[in-house]
């Protein structure tokens, strides 16, 4: 039985790719890597890159959380501290107009 040319280089590929027991293997074998040194180090460093692609993005969305966590509760303090302000304001305008009064009745 002759396989098309396209089922042979798939089967090549899966056969590099996994064993006999189901287990993954190197996707390159050490002989291909020894004609052929650049082809393996492009390999591992694209396998890096993509690792530390999805690491840094994983480090974002948390970075994010934590963030998003701290602004409500740096909001809710500026709301407390907005109204600490009013009270006070309020009582400074009532404490000065009584001490004009004051000042006026005394002359």
């Amino acid at each position: 039985m002759v396989l098309p040319r396209k089922n042979l280089i798939n089967m090549s590929a899966k056969k590099n790719i996994t064993d006999k027991a189901g287990n993954l293997g190197m996707p390159i074998s050490f002989e291909q890597f020894s004609k052929d040194p650049v082809k393996g180090l492009l390999f591992i460093v694209l396998i890096a890159i993509g690792y530390l692609y999805v690491d840094g993005k994983m480090n974002y969305q948390s970075q994010i959380t934590k963030h998003e966590e701290k602004i409500i509760v740096l909001e809710n303090k500026v709301d407390m501290l907005s109204i600490t302000l009013k009270r006070s304001d309020s009582a400074l305008a009532v404490a000065v107009t009584k001490l004009e009064i004051l000042t006026q009745i005394n002359k």
